[in-house]
């Protein structure tokens, strides 16, 4: 049963090994390539392809114990040549996906005590597979690993490309440095994408890559200058709108709002102009005049209008004051007068 659960598990690692392949290849493809992300793919593609090469030596281990069982279930005792095949697959069952193989394990711990388990979970006396132990091994690959699948994925995929970096000696057997972002391209809000290469330069090592990085980006664009148009004062005109304010500008130095009449939001500006209170005609209940011979003003007025004798405008003046009013009283002519002026 094991041996068929590590056939499925991997045709299905490798079919799914082959599209990631060409994901990757797609992605060195572009302009400018997205080298750091294809790295990171390629790790995990190493990790698949290790975990291929790990199934099928357990399969074979598998094989061989169903063939051996009987030597297995006579033998009260591990056989020696197969200590290090029980043990890999002890240590391996925890590893992989393989449920069958827990059971295996378990087993194997009641057939041979706990100690037997001990031993191969810690390699003592180193009768693990090597191989099988590389394989399964948690540390990440080395640099020179992983740009040399990149190289035979373009290889395979016909894609033209040259890392940007070149790895120096000792980078090599290190694993793979954290990503920098060079191979990331400006924002594209800025309008700068297609102003700068960020694809880094050909030939050069991670460390003078790194040193010469700030130099590869644009400078700061200047700021942005605005000419605000200058303030014309105007005296006060009651005939002239926008007058009378030292700070208040006229209409040649304010610009026009945009008309829009599509955007409910626009808006017209519209000068609201309020003329002052006009002044009295002469004669018609404003500034009382002098009358050396004691006429009273607004005779007339009283006069008029029929019924209106008892509206008489008392703007007379008195004989012995020289010409200071007493008391003024409007009359009905004079608000109609008033009212006439200002529809004017």
């Amino acid at each position: 049963m094991a041996v068929s659960r590590i056939q499925i598990a991997s045709n299905k690692k490798a079919a799914l090994l082959k599209q990631n392949m060409r994901e990757v290849a797609v992605m060195l493809s572009e302009d400018p390539p997205k080298e750091e992300k294809a790295k990171i793919r390629a790790e995990a593609l190493i990790r698949d392809d290790n975990l291929i090469e790990a199934y099928e030596i357990l399969q074979l281990e598998c094989e061989l114990l169903h063939e051996r069982i009987k030597l297995l279930e006579y033998s009260k005792l591990c056989p020696p040549d197969l200590v290090s095949v029980v043990s890999t697959l002890i240590w391996a069952a925890h590893r992989v996906d393989i449920p069958e193989l827990m059971l295996v394990r378990k087993q194997f711990r009641a057939k041979y005590g706990k100690q037997f388990e001990e031993d191969a979970l810690t390699n003592a006396n180193g009768v693990l597979n090597e191989r099988v132990v590389n394989k399964l091994s948690v540390h990440p690959p080395a640099a020179y690993l992983v740009q040399t699948y990149l190289e035979r994925i373009c290889d395979q995929f016909e894609v033209d490309w040259t890392p940007a970096v070149k790895l120096s000696t000792n980078a090599m057997v290190e694993p793979m440095a954290a990503p920098v972002g060079y191979s990331v391209q400006v924002a594209q809000g800025t309008g700068l994408g297609t102003a700068v290469a960020v694809t880094g330069q050909e030939g050069s090592t991670d460390e003078e890559w790194k040193e010469n990085y700030n130099t590869m980006l644009p400078p700061p664009p200047s700021p942005m200058t605005v000419d605000v148009p200058s303030v014309v004062a105007k005296p006060y005109d009651p005939n002239e709108p926008g007058s009378g304010s030292g700070t208040t500008p006229t209409a040649d130095a304010r610009p026009a709002p945009p008309k829009n009449r599509n955007n409910d939001s626009d808006f017209e500006e519209v000068d609201i102009y309020v003329p002052g209170a006009p002044s009295a005609p002469p004669g018609k209940g404003g500034t009382p005049t002098n009358n050396n011979n004691n006429k009273q003003d607004g005779d007339d007025d009283g006069g008029s209008g029929g019924g209106g004798g008892g509206a008489t405008k008392s703007g007379s003046t008195d004989n012995n004051s020289g010409g200071t009013p007493r008391s003024t009283t409007v009359s009905y002519n004079d608000l109609a007068a008033r009212f006439d002026q200002l529809k004017k």
